[in-house]
């Protein structure tokens, strides 16, 4: 269990450290595995697996397995694609889509960057009007082509999103369609729309993928490949893995297996939080990876609770409630953020390192195999979304409250220049308990350097007063990413929403809202979804100006 993995198909380096007493019961459950022979009926798409009882959303999910072999027949068609766009002159590709669309793409432009002559990537992942604007401005929309991505082909966010941009392309020139590529399932309203507008292309998404295990497929491959990246090598190190994890290898030699072992039986344990570090080339790996663990793991009262850009801290490296994994590319394992150094780690940690940016490919297929094992040992079902709608349909009523004239329904938010506010966020702080972790949930435009320095004191200062460990979500988007195990997963969640008010709104073409209405109703939705569940949540608005906001809520916090 602790010794390194030198598997030559993996070509990570994989280290098990300080994982006493619990050693006996992965290698026990490894065991297990091995004797039940479920590394090959997880591939035979055994659902039995995971539920005794059929269920939807666990046979017809487990495509992901075969993108590593599948994936390279598509890459001609997206080089091709590729070298058009870059032959037109295009100079930014702005792709709209939420959770499983857009964090694999973000990660390829951030690990990668884009290459000499091909247009850069940028993302929009939110219904904030000033986040909107903020890509407006980033953009010359007539040398911009715009990824439309979207599984179900009826994401808000997305449609909200096209439709803003669909205008503002029409507004300079002719044949719009040329500007957009749509990435769907087949036979969505997305699909139909694209070919009714003339889109420039169409990419199907294997129906059987679900969105958090779709990096390998169109939804991941298609963005990277508009800007550059080496998508050929990217797919032979998952390829790489799959072979090492194939399903004629021993659960206790899948070093994917091995994994989902470990953080399957450490959280049933209690050392269910997963604080995950990365180094420089790698920076954006912890987001995809919160994804796909949260989202996968967090519900009927369980789950792993992974913790990103965490910043180091004796209490949270020495914590009983904690695992820790190191990702690294060559050379870079003492380039960890945050102060982090493995030396001063004591808490189990499981150190993974990359031979080259490259091999992310090869973690992609990893991961999404070892949450799915972990899922095993945890007992729930990996790859639906059952507390997800919630919030979604509380939105929807939310929203109809404005078309019908009726407004916003009353909702309880401390506003920091009243009275009672600093009683109220008094009785949410001492409702903390041991094993608890604090959510912190901002319905504010990410990118704002001020803001996320603000946000990042907000975390501290919550650390340091409730002695737990923190993570923090930028809404809309982690309502797509770990919304599910704050709503889903263990009772340990202390949810703090902020919201503000912004000073100038934008309208949606075609719609009778705009995306201030928009992203509130998306935080009242989502709030009303945390008090249903049951959860401890409480909700500030910051006024206006969120950056003078959240320092006087940071005042008030410390104390």
């Amino acid at each position: 269990m602790s010794q390194p993995d030198h598997s030559p198909h993996a070509a990570v380096r994989t280290i098990f450290e300080r994982f006493q007493p619990l050693e006996s019961v992965i290698d026990a459950r490894l065991a297990s595995w091995d004797s039940a022979g479920i590394g090959r009926r997880i591939w035979a798409r055994d659902p039995s697996v995971w539920s005794a009882t059929p269920v939807p959303e666990l046979a017809d999910r487990l495509g992901w397995l075969d993108l590593p072999t599948s994936g390279p027949g598509m890459l001609g068609d997206i080089e091709r694609l590729a070298e058009e766009v870059a032959a037109d002159g295009a100079t930014a590709v702005v792709l709209l889509g939420m959770g499983g669309s857009s964090l694999a793409p973000e990660l390829f432009q951030t690990t990668f960057g884009n290459a000499a002559g091909r247009p850069a990537l940028v993302v929009l992942d939110s219904t904030h009007p000033e986040a909107v604007r903020e890509v407006q401005s980033r953009i010359d929309p007539a040398r911009a082509v715009f990824v439309v991505s979207s599984k179900s082909g009826t994401t808000v966010e997305t449609q909200s999103g096209l439709a803003y941009f669909w205008n503002q392309v029409t507004s300079v020139g002719n044949q719009p369609g040329r500007h957009f590529l749509a990435i769907t399932d087949p036979g969505t309203p997305l699909e139909r729309l694209a070919r009714d507008r003339g889109f420039r292309a169409i990419h199907l998404a294997p129906s059987e993928v679900g969105g958090r295990y779709s990096a390998l497929s169109v939804f991941g491959l298609v963005p990277a490949g508009l800007i550059g990246v080496p998508i050929r090598k990217v797919l032979a190190s998952a390829n790489d893995m799959a072979m090492a994890c194939g399903p004629m290898v021993p659960p206790s030699a899948s070093p994917a297996l091995r994994l989902g072992a470990a953080l399957g039986e450490c959280a049933l344990a209690g050392r269910d939080k997963l604080v995950i570090v990365a180094s420089p080339s790698l920076s954006s790996l912890p987001a995809w990876l919160e994804q796909l663990i949260a989202e996968s793991t967090g519900k009927i009262g369980r789950g792993i609770v992974p913790v990103v850009d965490e910043p180091y801290d004796r209490a949270t490296a020495e914590a009983q409630d904690c695992v820790v994994v190191v990702l690294a590319v060559d050379g870079e394992e003492n380039r960890l953020p945050g102060g982090w150094d493995r030396g001063r780690v004591t808490a189990p940690t499981v150190r993974l390192v990359l031979p080259s940016p490259v091999a992310v490919g090869a973690e992609f297929f990893r991961w999404e195999l070892a949450v799915a094992s972990a899922a095993i040992v945890l007992g729930v079902q990996p790859f639906d979304q059952p507390d997800v709608q919630l919030a979604k349909d509380l939105a929807r009523r939310a929203m109809a409250r404005l078309a019908d004239g009726a407004g916003d329904a009353p909702i309880d938010e401390i506003l920091l220049d009243t009275p009672d506010g600093d009683g109220r966020l008094i009785r949410w702080l001492d409702s903390g308990r041991v094993g608890d972790y604090v959510s912190i949930q901002a319905f504010l435009p990410a990118g704002t350097a001020t803001i996320a320095s603000a946000l990042a004191a907000v975390r501290d200062t919550l650390r340091k007063r409730l002695g737990v460990v923190t993570t923090l979500g930028y809404g809309p988007r982690f309502l797509h990413s770990t919304g599910q195990l704050h709503k889903g997963g263990p009772d340990s969640a202390m949810c703090l929403q902020l919201v503000d008010e912004p000073r100038s709104d934008l309208l949606i073409p075609g719609a009778d809202y705009t995306f201030g209405q928009l992203v509130r109703a998306q935080g009242v939705g989502d709030f009303d979804a945390l008090l249903q569940r049951g959860r401890r949540a409480c909700r500030v608005n910051l006024g206006a100006d969120a950056a003078a906001g959240l320092q006087t809520l940071i005042s008030r916090l410390s104390s």
